[in-house]
């Protein structure tokens, strides 16, 4: 079967348990790039204006708020705090919610991936979603954890992605084609290839400069 395109209008991005008091614990992944990785997932559904559910573990509790870079990056979107652990779509707000946004595709990124985003995966995948884990936007307490949730998660049906492809992926839509979105989540939040990027714009610019003095 030919895979459909993830678009803005059918894709819910659901972030899940970016918690302060769980980031010490990670080592899958480079805590800075992990960081990273979680804001520009955000800022891809902020921006490409796909459907988009937060949620949390109650912030009186010692993992405490989420990581303030992705509430500047979600700005006044609405955050569920759950009493339930593990799997989201056990609370009837997280569930009510996702299905609010209309769409059957889900991208999944959160802590711990051999976690909450194993078991929210598993849940949305039962309630007949087609789900996606953004696994470059998930970390866990080893890399071995991490894999082995991306394996298993992979097996049951779920399909791994990274969030600068999906953003890529969006920007492909009509509606999006011509915005800069795709150039600034590059420049903000990719910067290996925001460097490559200013290196090619002066190639042009220093070929711009040779052909008027032609």
């Amino acid at each position: 079967m030919t895979p459909e395109p993830l678009t803005p209008a059918n894709t819910t991005v659901v972030l899940v348990d970016y918690a302060v008091g769980f980031v010490n614990l990670l080592r899958s992944h480079n805590l800075t790039e992990h960081i990273n990785n979680v804001v520009g997932l955000a800022k891809t559904a902020k921006w490409y204006e796909s459907g988009l559910v937060v949620t949390n573990g109650q912030s009186s509790k010692p993992s405490g708020p989420l990581y303030p870079e992705l509430v500047e990056a979600i700005g006044d979107q609405p955050v569920i705090e759950r009493a339930v652990d593990f799997n989201s779509f056990l609370d009837e707000s997280f569930a009510q919610a996702v299905r609010e946004e209309g769409r059957k595709n889900l991208v999944v990124g959160g802590i711990a991936t051999d976690g909450c985003v194993l078991q929210t995966v598993l849940g949305g995948l039962r309630e007949g979603y087609r789900v996606h884990v953004a696994v470059d936007a998930s970390a866990s307490p080893s890399l071995e954890a991490h894999n082995a949730a991306v394996q298993r998660m992979v097996q049951t049906g779920a399909v791994p992605v990274t969030w600068f492809s999906l953003a890529a992926e969006f920007q492909l839509d009509p509606k999006f084609h011509d915005t800069p979105h795709r150039m600034r989540l590059m420049q903000e939040n990719v910067p290996s290839m925001g460097m490559s990027a200013r290196t090619f714009f002066h190639a042009l610019e220093l070929g711009k400069r040779a052909t008027t003095a032609v």
